[in-house]
């Protein structure tokens, strides 16, 4: 190893007393790295471009080295962050003797042996370490009560009790209390049954070692595709490196992997890479893959939270993918074909997820599918599909414009004008809901219960998707990437960060959303966030020789989040997408191929892109200069007044682009530090008042009633009135006026404003069937799929109707057994219940759907629960879940 970087720095040293002049000047250059046009170097670490074809690297995770005897951990049942509350760990400075050691540890009980004299150490390679946990007392309480009461306060039933991992962050511990099972050594054992749980790990093993490639040279033949040549060798071999990891990401049956560690079809990364690169490039692998994430001519939402759809929303980027690759083929039976798929799929979710209230859209967000990554940690799968996110909403808005345009390409007038009034309403509904004027971007996302309120993080995908799709207005969209925090490796998929949570989308930037970031750049007008966006590419791909799927934002190293794949296909359609997209301004419209260059300054000169495909024509496109704006625009020679082509052009032909070469305009970007939100407060219901846990760091309160603040205090304690009736949340600011999230709202409500109904007494006794606990009903496709129930209401006014629940048909993460039924009052449709899934087999862990408001008159009302062919789930088979009561609140 040591030979092989020796000789590295050998040949640098020989390159680059033979570079030119250019080569010394950087194109990028910042504290962080500098990126050349032949090389990237970041502190002491180099990647040298030998030839478009070829990059060595020494680049080594500065982790590689470095594992801290200090362990973190915690223990999880049932594949939950349930043993203690949040930021409150167990830690252990591991002291080996002959190479293992053991630490015990009662559930829930802190234990703290550290020695700080060891932390700043490392740990010997292969230590073994064992640990016992004495689950006794939980099981001691099984066997008195039936179950045991969590941190929390919920009750663990000794039914629904089915393992116990450990957590943590150093290898092979992982804080993805969702993925523990995926490592069985993370799992503790009591093979003798004494209730002291154990097993063993083997601590800074030499397989955990955080290295890459030091060398890439192309090794397959990519004649086929569209080649790139400019004055700048980085960009040139990042293109081919892409290009070659674009042909290992295709599979035996002709779909797209999704990357090295990712097998499979997922609707949303080929979706985003399609729309990127791939429709124009791999047209037939495009469609393959698309259809492949199609059932019951409806497209799938992937396994997701809470059993997918619909607490996960955002399939419908398929729908923008589809017309992407219709644009690049002109195919009639692609575009029929796909256009009743849509059609099919909007018709659900225009039932089942579009808020008439807001006009927006529920659901997870976009790509941001790791619910503790993004969300408080109160918020459960059903406050998820509650949610009102921005991303998902803009992938639903140019999904609906989408097909507008196909409806008009197929003659279907009024559907076309339904689809644009969709569209015109979600649009709408993000400009009035989700724009901060005093941060000049948009809120990440509408959460809450029975009221909601707009969590101020900046989502990255989001903003550049309402930019691009042209949601934002011209000077909306200079602010918004004018302003959105970016940091020195990129921009990250949120800001701030959320505390207590390892990197993936937290604290992470991802390269496919930096590419996105600069499209929305670009069409902003923003040279300076432009050549940020393409530096934030080139330099991972260079010094890591691969497209990685994401990197930590604040170090830029690849090793530290918490799951990785070399080989990306978003991340190399990114990379693609730099060239086809950006410096060419390749734009596919219905009728013809449109360029509008973006060439920042320092990346100005003549460039060449080769056999590039436009439907019957091939195209070699020959460009010089700088700026957004062309001088001259050619087609074999002759001069054309428009810089596009129609689609009827057919065999090979030469273009010429002369850009003006001007300079652009003053641009800036909000380039900060990382920052962390502090923890999110946790409410406590007194008597006459509601109190709180102090937050670290907090400087003050603010105090929401039902959404609204009413209040801003340095006490953890309020009064509220001894006939209160409404909804608290409380967010915790920091000095620098940072807000953690909004606490899980608690309802202070005396009993005469709620009404409380048992489901069983509205269901014949011949009727409950299935699986059922005493006092509990099953539905399911089969069983009690009508439910009548009969409501005395004392009061008119407004109330939220919501059931009492339990899913024990998969984990809170994965799968894909949601329930969903159809809400009726007095024969009219107000809505859709959602129960996701809560956890396998655990048929006792109860919980609350979501909430549905309704305007109620004094007197006799009939709820009706159905089971209607739009509450078809992703699974098609398993729609059952156990009910237990609803409850009809009145509220102020």
């Amino acid at each position: 190893m040591q030979f092989k970087y020796a000789f590295f720095l050998l040949f640098l040293m020989a390159f680059q007393s033979v570079v030119n002049a250019q080569n010394d000047v950087p194109i990028y250059q910042s504290k962080a790295y500098s990126i050349y046009s032949n090389r990237v170097e970041q502190g002491n670490f180099k990647a040298l471009v030998v030839s478009p074809f070829e990059m060595l690297s020494d680049y080594r995770s500065p982790m590689a080295d470095r594992y801290s005897p200090t362990i973190r951990f915690k223990f999880s049942i049932n594949l939950r962050d349930n043993e203690m509350a949040s930021g409150k760990d167990h830690f252990v400075t591991l002291q080996a003797s002959n190479g293992s050691c053991t630490s015990s540890v009662q559930f829930g009980k802190q234990l703290v042996q550290t020695v700080p004299a060891l932390e700043q150490s490392n740990l010997a390679p292969n230590t073994r370490w064992t640990i016992r946990l004495d689950m006794r007392e939980v099981f001691q309480s099984f066997k008195e009560k039936g179950y045991f009461i969590l941190f929390n306060g919920e009750k663990l039933y000794q039914a629904d009790f089915k393992s116990v991992y450990v957590a943590g962050g150093s290898a092979p511990l992982i804080w993805d209390f969702n993925n523990l099972h995926t490592r069985s050594e993370l799992e503790l054992k009591d093979p003798d049954g004494d209730h002291i749980y154990e097993t063993t790990l083997v601590m800074n093993a030499k397989s955990d070692e955080k290295q890459t490639a030091s060398s890439w040279k192309m090794g397959k033949n990519a004649a086929a595709f569209p080649q790139y040549q400019s004055p700048f060798p980085i960009a040139d071999a990042a293109y081919h490196l892409a290009l070659e990891e674009m042909m290992k990401a295709v599979e035996p049956d002709s779909t797209f992997r999704t990357g090295k560690e990712w097998a499979g079809v997922w609707t949303r990364d080929i979706s985003y890479s399609i729309i990127l690169a791939m429709a124009q490039i791999q047209p037939k692998v495009a469609e393959y893959s698309l259809l492949r994430k199609v059932k019951n001519n409806r497209i799938i939402q992937d396994t997701g939270t809470g059993g997918a759809y619909p607490a996960s929303s955002d399939r419908m980027i398929w729908a923008v993918a589809a017309w992407e690759l219709y644009q690049s083929t002109g195919s009639r039976s692609w575009l029929e074909k796909a256009f009743q798929i849509i059609r099919n799929s909007l018709e659900d979710d225009f039932k089942n997820v579009y808020d008439p209230l807001t006009g927006l859209v529920r659901g997870e967000s976009s790509f941001l599918d790791w619910r503790e990554q993004t969300y408080p940690r109160w918020m459960q799968p059903v406050d998820i599909y509650e949610s009102e996110n921005l991303g998902t909403n803009a992938v639903h808005y140019q999904a609906n414009t989408v097909v507008a345009e196909m409806a008009k390409l197929l003659g279907e007038t009024k559907l076309a004008h339904l689809h644009e009034e969709v569209a015109a309403k979600i649009k709408k509904g993000i400009k009035q809901y989700l724009w901060m004027p005093n941060k000049g971007y948009y809120g990440q996302y509408l959460y809450g219960r029975n009221f909601k309120t707009l969590s101020p993080r900046a989502e990255a995908l989001g903003e550049a998707l309402c930019v691009w799709f042209g949601i934002a207005d011209a000077q909306e969209q200079q602010s918004i990437v004018a302003n959105v925090p970016v940091m020195d490796y990129g921009i990250p998929c949120i800001y701030p960060q959320i505390p207590g949570i390892p990197p993936y989308h937290n604290n992470a930037v991802w390269p496919f959303v930096q590419t996105y970031w600069a499209l929305a750049a670009a069409k902003a007008g923003n040279e300076k966030a432009v050549l940020e966006s393409m530096a934030a590419i080139y330099r991972p791909a260079a010094l890591f020789l691969t497209n990685k799927e994401n990197f930590v934002a604040e170090t830029g190293d690849f090793a530290g989040t918490q799951i990785n794949s070399s080989n990306m296909l978003w991340s190399l359609s990114g990379s693609l997408a730099l060239v086809h997209r950006i410096l060419y301004g390749i734009e596919l419209r219905t009728d013809s191929i449109v360029f509008h260059p973006f060439v920042p300054k320092a990346m100005g000169g003549k460039r060449m892109l080769s056999n590039y495909k436009c439907r019957k024509a091939i195209l070699n496109i020959e460009m010089e200069g700088y700026g957004h704006t062309i001088q001259s625009f050619e087609i074999d020679g002759q001069k054309s007044n428009s810089a596009s082509l129609p689609y009827t052009l057919k065999g090979t032909h030469s273009i010429k682009i002369v850009l003006n070469s001007q300079e652009f305009g003053l641009s800036t970007i909000n380039k900060l530090g990382n920052c962390t939100s502090i923890e999110t407060p946790e409410l406590r219901l007194g008597k006459g008042f509601i109190s709180w846990n102090a937050i670290e760091g907090a400087k003050n309160y603010g105090i929401l009633k039902n959404g609204k603040r009413i209040l801003q205090t340095e006490q953890t304690k309020i009064a509220v009135p001894e006939n209160e009736n409404a909804e608290y949340q409380v967010i915790a600011i920091d000095a620098d006026a940072i807000e953690s999230f909004a606490s899980e709202p608690l309802v202070v409500s005396l009993p005469k404003h709620q009404q409380v109904y048992a489901l069983d007494q509205f269901i014949p006794s011949l009727n409950k069937k299935g699986k059922r606990i005493k006092g509990a009903i099953e539905i399911s496709k089969t069983l009690n799929t009508s439910i009548a129930m009969d409501l005395d209401i004392k009061k008119s006014g407004t109330y939220s109707i919501q059931f009492k629940y339990a899913n024990g048909n998969g984990p809170i993460n994965t799968e894909n057994k949601c329930a969903i039924r159809t809400l009726l009052l007095d024969g009219q449709i107000i809505g859709t219940v959602v129960l996701p899934q809560r956890g396998t087999k655990e048929w006792k862990n109860w919980g609350n759907t979501n909430v549905i408001q309704a305007q109620l008159t004094k007197g006799k009302h009939q709820l009706s629960l159905r089971f209607e062919p739009q509450n078809e789930n992703m699974n098609g088979e398993i729609n059952q879940a156990l009910l237990d009561s609803v409850t009809i609140w009145e509220l102020e």
